[in-house]
């Protein structure tokens, strides 16, 4: 549970599962080209630096700051605005001068003298069209680290984040590759559909990534070790909040990730399904947040399984998606008409056209986020609301504890007090950590006799 996310500049921390499945559709759709950041490499323990809390005098009625962490905190989100739209830019600029190099086409012809076979030619060209993409695009993962640790974000050592970004560039090689054979082959197939039929194929695909993340992705980048050992007495009370949402997770998967090597952030969260399902708990949280706080923080992310966002994400965003592959199609037939070569490119169905493809899709993402945050937004406000109520006579004072989680995670990430109205829309998917800290300190059905919107108070008639 993030205080509030715009795109992370700094790459991408462990995410929760509703994050992983909004990232992965638009991955699957093409492999939107800046890759995926790794998760942060490893680093030195670090414990997290001292902030003064607001929360030590009594529970927050609204996020507050102190004058000079509030300067820090408006500083650094700006920074990341900053970023999130050079990196947009610098994608498309990058996009631009390979298509007017001809540098796929001459890799395309490259690929070819070396084997007559197209699966051959795919283990050429894929890979070397896309490292060099995430070359050219290292600047801006640079910038966003350099920004991380000037702030305090990030404890990692240059060395270990790199390592980390060549890991993570693999994983993204090991992904892409398939998908792109795969969707040139329908592109060669049926040129008119192949967009409802790509849109078909990726279905799967995010279904297995959102499987098998959390066993074969998640622990290339951090150590998970089982809660019990560190916290047993948080993991009995964590089983009293699965008991009170219904949702069953016995203790051996329930886990605790050394996030304190690499990051000074907080989170908690609940991945996986079926057989991966699984709660995580960052070590920084463990050692920020009383257990109360890390209750709520928890029961967000439950809620998120509870609700059913998962399938109703992929729904909508599966919707999104079509959406945007049907629009590309349009527009890809008047950029690479079948019947022109266009800068050495044989149409929409040649490899050479995979710049083009990237670049309509770069913009296409882009232009269709606020759509995808004001959804994602809805859908925390939501969970915000099932951690309070699945808590509620479980802690002393869910209200309480909820605000007072929101306010330090705000804290120590150097969320932006005061986001504007684009920015919120633009960059927001969750809801900004003041709206959160106010609807948490205010959020009371029980002494108003209202029923709760989602939990069933248990001493209820």
């Amino acid at each position: 549970m993030r205080p509030e996310h715009g795109r992370s500049a700094s790459g991408a921390h462990a995410r929760d599962v509703v994050g992983r499945v909004r990232a992965g559709l638009l991955a699957a759709a093409l492999i939107s080209l800046a890759p995926a950041a790794p998760a942060p490499g490893q680093a030195s323990p670090a414990a997290p630096a001292p902030v003064v809390s607001a929360v030590a005098a009594g529970a927050p009625a609204s996020y507050t700051l102190a004058p000079d962490r509030y300067a820090k905190a408006v500083a650094y989100s700006r920074a990341r605005y900053r970023i999130h739209f050079l990196a947009v830019a610098w994608e498309i600029l990058v996009l631009v001068v390979l298509i007017r190099l001809a540098a796929a086409p001459a890799l395309r012809d490259f690929a070819g003298r070396i084997s007559r076979r197209r699966s051959v030619q795919a283990l050429v060209y894929f890979p070397v069209l896309l490292a060099l993409l995430g070359i050219l695009l290292l600047p801006i993962d640079v910038i966003g680290h350099r920004v991380s640790l000037a702030y305090g974000l990030s404890v990692q050592g240059w060395g270990s984040w790199l390592f980390d970004w060549v890991k993570g560039s693999l994983v993204d090689l090991a992904l892409a590759t398939p998908l792109l054979f795969l969707l040139y082959a329908i592109l060669r197939k049926s040129p008119r559909r192949w967009w409802l039929w790509f849109w078909l194929a990726t279905l799967p695909v995010i279904v297995f990534v959102v499987f098998v993340a959390p066993v074969l992705i998640d622990p290339l980048f951090f150590h998970f070790e089982p809660l019990e050992r560190k916290a047993p007495e948080l993991v009995s009370r964590i089983e009293q909040v699965t008991e009170r949402g219904g949702l069953a997770i016995p203790r051996d998967r329930m886990y605790l990730m050394d996030a304190s090597r690499k990051l000074r952030a907080l989170n908690a969260y609940v991945t996986g399904f079926g057989p991966s399902k699984r709660v995580v708990v960052w070590d920084t949280t463990l050692a920020r947040m009383t257990t109360p706080q890390t209750l709520y923080v928890f029961g967000h992310e439950m809620g998120h399984y509870v609700l059913a966002h998962i399938p109703k994400t992929i729904l909508f965003l599966s919707a999104l998606l079509l959406a945007v592959l049907f629009l590309m199609h349009r527009l890809l037939r008047r950029i690479l008409p079948p019947d022109e070569v266009r800068r050495g490119i044989h149409g929409i169905a040649d490899w050479a056209s995979l710049p083009v493809l990237l670049l309509v899709l770069a913009v296409a993402a882009e232009l269709a986020s606020p759509v995808g945050n004001t959804y994602s937004r809805a859908q925390e406000h939501a969970a915000d609301v099932y951690g309070l109520e699945v808590i509620h006579g479980l802690v002393p004072d869910s209200a309480r504890a909820a605000a007072e989680s929101f306010q330090i995670l705000g804290e120590v990430n150097l969320a932006d007090p005061n986001p504007g109205p684009f920015i919120k829309l633009w960059l927001y998917d969750h809801p900004p950590v003041a709206e959160r800290v106010a609807f948490a300190a205010s959020y009371d059905p029980w002494s108003k006799g209202e029923a709760p919107r989602y939990v069933r108070d248990p001493n209820a008639p």
